[in-house]
């Protein structure tokens, strides 16, 4: 067991991932009531461009932030043109709409990109372990990264008037509209903060498991499974949730299932959520008359 403190450290650094698209997650959630299951293929999407410009000449960080933007407007613009006209459609009309969104936009990456697998750079020191051997430089950096985002999102919901607006709208949206906020954009605006957040997720995973179409896939998984277990509904129970994933993953792939098997820790965890606490860690008990 004295590789423990490094699997505790690195499963913080992949938790870091996993928070950041279960965040995403959550925030479609609380505007739509609908899990968006091609989080993690516009996330891998974006990561291609993010490639693309870096090959293209751009300094990484110009092309992290230039990916951000660019994966922000494409969240908009797949609020606006698919799931603006179905906002009173049945449920299974909305899954349908996130499968085929799904599979539309993982052909498309190996249509233009192609499939073969692609390295991707790290802008983070690769050479010898830090902090005595626990964490490679690019954990490090990732995970400062991801933690600088994720405060900066809950500064921009706590502090800004746009964020309360957005908050409000994913709350109670008839109250919001009779206090003037326009939901309909609200809602768009959050799908392109969650595109733009799952951006930085694929970006700083990618130099770890290497870039191709189905990149996202495990990831989602895990994301999933936090998201559920800190609460669907709760932004910093899912956070929490996405870091004890990414420890849980670690240590049990390490010393209880094998690397081969970790990914039925997450199955694990989001079976167990849904038979003894539904509403997760963090989440809350809804009660409605039916």
């Amino acid at each position: 067991m004295e590789g423990l403190p490094h699997q505790i450290v690195a499963g913080i650094a992949t938790g870091g991932i996993y928070a950041s698209v279960a965040l995403a997650l959550v925030m479609i959630y609380q505007a739509t009531h609908h899990v968006n299951f091609a989080q993690g293929e516009m996330a891998t999407f974006s990561t291609y461009i993010a490639l693309t410009l870096i090959q293209a000449g751009l300094p990484y960080w110009v092309a992290f932030v230039v990916t951000v933007a660019v994966s922000f407007v494409i969240g908009v613009v797949v609020e606006r043109v698919l799931l603006r006209p179905m906002h009173d459609a049945p449920v299974l009309a909305h899954v349908g709409i996130f499968i085929g969104l799904l599979l539309v936009i993982s052909n498309l990456s190996g249509w233009i990109f192609d499939y073969t697998v692609k390295a991707f750079p790290t802008p983070f020191d690769t050479g010898a372990p830090m902090l005595g051997g626990l964490v490679s430089g690019h954990e490090l950096g990732s995970t400062a990264v991801t933690l600088a985002v994720l405060t900066l999102v809950y500064l921009f919901f706590r502090h800004t008037s746009l964020g309360l607006a957005m908050r409000a709208a994913a709350y109670n949206p008839v109250s919001a509209r009779l206090v003037g906020i326009r939901v309909g954009w609200m809602l768009a605006l959050g799908w392109g903060l969650a595109a733009a957040i799952g951006a930085v997720a694929g970006i700083m995973v990618a130099p770890v498991v290497f870039l191709e179409p189905n990149m996202m896939l495990g990831i989602l998984l895990y994301a999933f499974a936090g998201a559920l277990l800190g609460g669907i509904d709760n932004p910093a129970g899912a956070v929490a949730g996405g870091f004890a994933v990414g420890i849980i993953e670690n240590i049990g792939g390490a010393y209880l299932v094998g690397t081969e098997l970790k990914l039925t820790l997450a199955l694990a965890i989001i079976i167990a959520v849904l038979l003894f606490k539904p509403s997760g860690l963090f989440g809350r008990v809804v009660v409605s008359r039916v």
